[in-house]
């Protein structure tokens, strides 16, 4: 039984020479042996697999020890070939792929992306941020995570992948929205040097020029945290550049209102006006709000340093800019040029008497309105 059983296992079995003759001399129709070898090359690798080692047929009834009558016997080569051609995804350089997480090593993290073989997650691709406890502080077994593609398949199918890339294209991202919205942030000072500082928002190194600095770029600044608004976001070239001294104006142009009195130190005067320093803000009087009389030039009615009192009569946060105004300070018309000081010791109280002014001028306003609304025949109207 033993020698039976062989004999028919042999039977079923064609030997690789034989197999290869018959399948050369079948796609060719009987030609010559090289034109077989040709049509054998170009055959799929799962056709050439049939020819070298040949099929498993259906046994016929009572054949085989092992096999049932009319049962397929293991599987066919197409079985084989669609369930490899199920994990065979190709993959590229840069792309993103969702991926779950099997395998926590100290060679690196070992990832299913649903490919022919895992993904590897090195130590050095974790994140953006500094990972002290090594892959267990970031990612656990089990876990779905979005993952970019950094090299090329090795000899195995196994490709490398990064978290830290997907979270810098988020950063930047996020960058790029704050300057789209002027927003303020806050950047920790990490190190200085002749130009500025260094220093990092959003988990991006990004530099303060010195000019955009309110105060000296020295080791003391180093380990502080500032207030800062972003003056370029360019993820091309990996540049983020910051101002301090521009998110220190809108800080204190919040608290600047429209009809206070400001006390300011004149720093520069201009043929068209005078501009003021209002503890760090500049602002402008124009030389037509000086004096309710000509001003013929503004270097006459007061000197640079001089401390001077204003109205603000605007303020426009999102510029930084201020305009001041003295002429409506004056007790009357033409003081400014005759006697400046006094019109600044009375400041406030002509200040309280103008808005007291602009008050009765407005319900006057609406009195007036009110009283043409009540004489109109609304019924002849309608």
């Amino acid at each position: 039984e033993a020698a039976g059983g062989a004999t028919m296992a042999a039977a079923q079995t064609v030997t690789r020479e034989d197999a290869t003759a018959a399948a050369a001399t079948a796609a060719s129709g009987g030609g010559a042996g090289t034109a077989g070898k040709r049509n054998l090359k170009s055959m799929s690798k799962f056709e050439r697999m049939r020819v070298k080692f040949g099929t498993r047929e259906k046994s016929s009834a009572g054949e085989g020890a092992g096999a049932g009558a009319g049962e397929e016997v293991g599987f066919s080569y197409d079985d084989l070939e669609s369930g490899i051609q199920e994990y065979d995804k190709s993959t590229s350089l840069g792309q993103r792929v969702v991926g779950t997480v099997v395998l926590l090593d100290k060679s690196g993290t070992f990832v299913d992306i649903s490919a022919k073989s895992s993904a590897l997650l090195p130590d050095s691709e974790l994140s953006i941020c500094e990972v002290g406890g090594g892959a267990a502080g970031v990612v656990e077994v089990g876990e779905q995570r979005e993952f970019e593609i950094i090299s090329s398949e090795d000899s195995n199918g196994m490709v490398k992948l990064s978290l830290r890339r997907v979270e810098m294209k988020q950063c930047w991202n996020r960058l790029a929205q704050l300057q789209t919205e002027d927003a303020t942030v806050f950047a920790l000072v990490e190190s200085v040097n002749r130009g500025g500082a260094m220093c990092k928002v959003e988990n991006l190194r990004a530099f303060i020029p010195g000019s955009h600095l309110s105060m000296l770029a020295d080791e003391q600044l180093i380990g502080t945290t500032l207030p800062v608004k972003f003056i370029e976001v360019d993820p091309e070239k990996g540049r983020v550049v910051l101002s301090q001294r521009r998110a220190a104006v809108q800080t204190q142009m919040n608290d600047v209102v429209v009809g206070q009195v400001v006390t300011g130190v004149v720093r520069s005067i201009k043929p068209f006006g005078i501009f003021v320093d209002l503890n760090g803000l500049s602002a402008l009087l124009h030389i037509s709000q000086i004096s309710h009389d000509r001003v013929e030039d503004p270097a006459a009615v007061v000197q640079n340093g001089q401390s001077i009192k204003c109205m603000v009569i605007s303020a426009d946060a999102e510029k930084g800019r201020i305009s001041l105004s003295t002429k409506t300070l004056e007790p009357q018309p033409g003081d400014m040029l005759k006697d400046s000081q006094s019109v600044f010791d009375s400041a406030d109280e002509m200040a309280a008497r103008y808005h007291q002014r602009l008050e009765e001028e407005r319900k006057a306003a609406a009195a007036v309105a009110e009283d043409i609304v009540s004489s109109l025949d609304v019924a002849g109207l309608e």
